[in-house]
C-alpha cells in the first residue's frame, strides 16, 4: 500500500484530498501537513512514499520544500498541486526533483492515477501543460537586455535565489548580506520591475533567461 502525505494550507482542499484518499484501497494517508517547515517534519516523522504538495504555502512554497526533500530522501516522489497554469513554475518543479504537475482543477480519477503513475517511477505533467513543458518559447537578446539592463548584479542574484524559493534569511546567508538588505533589494526589484509575487518574478526571470 502506498503510504501517502498531503501537504496544504487551505482546510477544505485537505478534505476534498482526505476523502479521495480514502477511497482508494491502494493508498494509506499518514499524516496532513499545513505548512512548507511542517511537512519536512511529518516526512521524516511518517516516512510517505509521495508527498502530494500545495505549490503555494504560507511559510515555504512548494520548490523550496521539494528541493529540501529531495535532499534529505532521494527516493521520495513529489507529486506538486497547484492552481498555477505556469510554465515557468512547471519547469522549476521540475528541476527541483518533483515527480509530478497537476492543478487543482483535475478530476479526482486524475489525481489517483496521477499518484499511480509517479509511484511507477514516471513522470506525470498535467495535460494541459504538456505542450509549455515541450515547447520552448524564442528569446530575443536585444530585449533581454534592455529589459534587466536596470537591475544591479545584486538584485540579480536575489532574483535568481527568490525563484528558487529561498525565504529573506536563507537569500541573507547565501550572499552573506542581513535580512534587512535583502528587503532592500526585494523592494528595489518590485519598483524596477513592477512585480511582487513569486508566480511573476519566476515568469519573469525564465522569459529573460535568469534560470539557465
Amino acid at each position: 500500500m502506498t503510504r501517502v502525505l498531503i501537504a496544504d494550507d487551505h482546510a477544505i482542499v485537505r478534505t476534498g484530498l482526505r476523502a479521495l484518499l480514502h477511497s482508494e484501497q491502494t493508498l494509506n494517508l499518514v499524516g496532513e501537513a499545513t505548512g512548507g517547515y511542517e511537512t519536512i517534519e511529518m516526512v521524516t516523522e511518517f516516512h510517505p512514499d509521495i508527498v502530494v504538495l500545495d505549490m503555494s504555502m504560507p511559510d515555504l512554497d512548494g520548490i523550496a520544500v521539494t528541493r529540501q526533500l529531495k535532499t534529505l530522501y532521494p527516493d521520495l516522489r513529489i507529486l506538486i498541486l497547484t492552481l498555477h497554469e505556469d510554465e515557468a513554475l512547471l519547469r522549476e518543479a521540475i528541476k527541483s526533483g518533483a515527480s509530478g504537475y497537476i492543478l487543482k482543477r483535475a478530476a479526482e480519477a486524475e489525481l489517483i492515477s496521477a499518484i499511480q503513475i509517479v509511484m511507477r517511477g514516471d513522470m506525470y505533467i498535467d495535460p494541459s501543460m504538456l505542450r509549455d513543458l515541450i515547447e520552448e518559447k524564442p528569446k530575443l537578446a536585444d530585449s533581454k537586455q534592455e529589459s534587466t539592463e536596470s537591475l544591479t548584479p545584486r538584485e540579480i542574484d536575489v532574483l535568481k535565489l527568490i525563484v528558487q524559493g529561498y525565504t529573506n534569511r536563507q537569500i541573507g546567508e547565501e550572499l552573506h548580506i542581513s535580512v534587512r538588505t535583502v528587503e532592500g533589494h526585494r523592494a528595489n526589484l518590485s519598483g524596477k520591475i513592477g512585480l511582487r509575487s513569486r508566480v511573476d518574478l519566476v515568469r519573469y526571470a525564465r522569459e529573460h533567461g535568469l534560470l539557465e
